[in-house]
């Protein structure tokens, strides 16, 4: 199968023609745990998993996984923690904003 893993690990993405192609190997894959974002066009459009009662709000992953959310494209332990300051009062944020973004 022509599979692209995700920025999830353990998530893979199958184009609906390879689906078309390798169904009967893509619902074994779900029926084992595995769920699978399908695209056409390679935009996410659907996912295939193990069915699972209803578990309330949808997580980080599941809306990344319905592009609904875009992943980090930075790992957050590369993040260095900038040194907090109280900002003085008489400057707007949106300036202090601006000034942090290089602007």
């Amino acid at each position: 199968m022509g599979v692209d893993l995700d920025d999830d690990p353990g998530r893979a993405r199958l184009g609906v023609r390879d689906l078309r192609n390798h169904v009967a190997a893509a619902l074994r894959r779900a029926e084992s745990g595995e769920r699978i974002v399908i695209t056409v066009d390679g935009r996410p459009v659907a996912q295939l998993g193990p069915l699972r009662p209803d578990r309330g709000a949808p997580t980080l992953a599941d809306l990344a996984a319905t592009g609904l959310l875009e992943p980090p494209r930075v790992d957050r332990a590369a993040v260095v923690d900038a040194d907090l300051v109280d900002p003085p009062v008489d400057v707007r944020v949106d300036r202090i904003l601006d000034e942090l973004r290089g602007r």
